[in-house]
């Protein structure tokens, strides 16, 4: 058994590890509250965008008056691409080993076309880097609030590698939240947009034409729904982290239980042992 000493060293090494991960539970969940806020903000008008898009889009493929807006235009599957949004850092339970997973899954399924990553987080792009998977792209140190001009760089990126024809078509890998406890990952197609496939109620007029407005809507709409992914990815994130660091202030806790029951056992063995010393030299004398 360890000694008295040693066990006392190592509850307070444990002591000192269970303040840190409550402090940063604390600020995990003060972080969460801000951002769960803009996620709730943000759903309705990316919703409302791409509904919009897509009646625009199933109009103008009908008209077929012009030819149809680069991102829109379907082609041969020859590349996919992937954007795949992680955190830069750890400490949050699986949150960023759900998400590398399900990439991973998804590129060793893709026998017949290539497949390349743009990367948001470092810990995406630090594991397929490893693994020599083609990346195009990487984004980091996005911060704890990502603001809209950075999804519109990263939306500029996507539309110019699909102008392009590097990529053909191009999904979002990222982490719904639900709730602070729950969170889902998710791949959402992203380009070519798709016409909607549910009949409108009644004829649709726009003013000006549907052309213009796609022209106009199209990379907004892009930029909506990369900002709206990296607003559910940092919601998760904090939300596992908090998820995370409260189980390692609760298990540091049983630990110290464990370690302090531990070191009174081997002080009463240890006093046990002095006790027995003295009366074996006291009998010894007589």
């Amino acid at each position: 058994m360890a000694g008295v000493r040693e066990i006392r060293r190592r509850i307070r090494s444990v002591s000192n590890m269970q303040q840190i991960t409550k402090a940063m539970k604390m600020v995990a969940a003060a972080k969460l509250r801000r951002a769960q806020e803009k996620v709730v903000a943000s759903r309705p008008y990316a919703q409302q965008i791409q509904n919009v898009l897509a009646r625009l889009a199933q109009v103008q493929a009908q008209v077929q008056t012009e030819e149809a807006h680069p991102l829109l235009t379907k082609r041969p599957v020859k590349k996919i691409g992937y954007v795949l949004i992680t955190a830069d850092a750890g400490l949050c339970g699986g949150y960023n080993s759900n998400l590398i997973r399900l990439a991973r899954g998804l590129v060793e399924e893709q026998a017949e076309q290539e497949v390349a990553l743009l990367t948001v987080g470092r810990k995406g792009s630090d594991y397929f880097v490893r693994r020599q998977v083609e990346i195009l792209s990487r984004f980091t140190g996005l911060g704890d609030s990502p603001d809209f001009n950075q999804a519109r760089k990263i939306a500029s990126e996507i539309i110019g590698l699909y102008t392009a024809g590097e990529l053909d078509e191009v999904y979002l890998i990222y982490s719904k939240f639900i709730s602070a406890l729950t969170q889902q990952p998710t791949v959402a197609k992203l380009l070519p947009i798709e016409p909607s496939t549910e009949k409108a109620e009644g004829e649709y007029i726009f003013d000006p034409s549907p052309e213009q407005l796609l022209e106009q809507l199209l990379p907004s709409y892009i930029e909506s729904q990369v900002f709206s992914a990296l607003l559910e990815s940092k919601a998760s994130e904090m939300g596992a982290r908090m998820t995370a660091m409260d189980s390692a202030t609760e298990n540091a806790k049983e630990m110290i239980d464990k370690l302090t029951l531990a070191m009174n056992r081997a002080r009463q063995a240890a006093i046990t042992t002095e006790i027995s010393e003295i009366v074996g030299g006291a009998a010894a004398l007589e």
